[in-house]
């Protein structure tokens, strides 16, 4: 599935639990589904932000590359 159409999915669940109007069985089902689903795309937005890198300019003009999560000294 893509990223996508599990956050859409993700929102859909999370606006069915909101209206409060389906049996308790169906809401812990959606709930769990919904669970699942949020420890995918935290998977996958972690897989992504491990590729990510970020173009730093240094004082020379020159550019240098570094992870995108990297701490600042």
């Amino acid at each position: 599935m893509k990223f996508e159409e599990g956050l859409r999915k993700l929102e859909e669940i999370v606006s069915i639990l909101d209206e409060g109007k389906v049996p308790l069985d169906d809401a812990l089902r959606l709930f769990e589904e919904g669970v699942d689903l949020t420890k995918d795309l935290t998977k996958t937005l972690d897989e992504i932000e491990r590729k990510v890198e970020i173009l730093v300019k240094k004082d020379d003009g020159s550019l240098e590359k570094k992870p995108f999560l990297q701490e600042e000294p």
